[in-house]
């Protein structure tokens, strides 16, 4: 299924009666077992902010850099919009590749004439991942499941119900049962994790809404295992993985006709996320590309 994927975090509301009888609501579970817990609520997921842009400097020639959170390299892209005897240094719009961490000073905006009024108003989007990245086409991905047993590829690359996009023409879906454990296809270092999705369907509010764990490739690829079950995650941002490491669930979270692993490889082009082609490990140790229809074993 294809998939896009803020950062989003979410929190569950705990309704308890305690061993004196006073009720509580909090977004913790309560430390005494004797706690009676009556009801347990999902809170809505709410967007986390991981890149902003930052001003310092004078007031008349502002300066601004970037604050990047994610565990991996960022490109931003900005743009000079509304302006009113302004002009930036270097010129806008431009796009910037930001380290994690913060980066030094990007552009300063002064304006044009300074006895005359000035104004202008500064856009910018980000895409995960090093523009400068080659996947690397001898690399072995493991099917993402455990050892010694099989899955069905329910769809392959260029599948038709939603693996059209760019992000998701080579990605593979396996039919798998809610809770089957997923393992980490390749070695790498987990950048993303989505996990307090709770619900799924076909439906075009969905596709913002799955469960995901993304991993960094050291060629700087980017792994996707999508429509975990709810907060089955067994890793988080920064954790180095090695191939075959259980990460997570597999669920039915997101934009999903029934439970599956949503599984891609991805690639900064540029300013857009695009899927690469890939193969799996077969047990006689040969790469094949996966085949919808096809048995998938590990």
């Amino acid at each position: 299924m294809s998939l896009l994927s803020p950062v989003l975090y979410g929190k569950k509301l705990y309704k308890y009666k305690d061993s004196q009888g006073l009720w509580h609501f909090s977004d913790k579970p309560p430390k005494d077992e004797s706690d009676q817990i009556v009801e347990v609520r999902q809170l809505k997921a709410s967007t986390k902010r991981y890149v902003w842009l930052e001003k310092r400097g004078e007031k008349q020639k502002p300066e601004y850099y970037v604050i990047n959170r994610h565990k991996v390299a960022v490109e931003i892209e900005f743009n000079l919009t509304e302006v009113n005897n302004a002009i930036s240094q270097p010129r806008l719009p431009k796009r910037f590749i930001i380290s994690p961490g913060e980066s030094q000073t990007l552009f300063k905006v002064k304006a044009i004439n300074k006895y005359k009024s000035w104004g202008y108003s500064l856009k910018y989007h980000y895409i995960l991942g090093n523009p400068l990245a080659r996947h690397d086409k001898n690399a072995v991905y493991f099917p993402p499941f455990e050892k010694n047993s099989s899955i069905s590829v329910s769809q392959a690359f260029g599948g038709k119900f939603s693996h059209t996009d760019k992000q998701n023409k080579y990605a593979v879906d396996l039919a798998m049962p809610i809770n089957t454990p997923v393992h980490a296809a390749r070695a790498g270092v987990v950048i993303e994790v989505n996990n307090d999705f709770f619900k799924g369907g076909t439906e075009q509010a969905y596709k913002s809404r799955a469960n995901s764990i993304r991993i960094l490739h050291e060629d700087g690829s980017m792994a996707v295992y999508a429509h975990l079950a709810l907060e089955t995650a067994q890793v988080y941002p920064g954790l180095k993985v090695y191939a075959g490491q259980l990460i997570g669930y597999s669920g039915n979270t997101g934009f999903s006709s029934g439970p599956h692993l949503h599984f891609a490889v991805q690639l900064n082009t540029g300013m857009e996320l695009v899927a690469v082609p890939f193969k799996f490990m077969e047990p006689d140790g040969s790469l094949e590309e996966p085949r919808a229809g096809s048995l998938l074993t590990n």
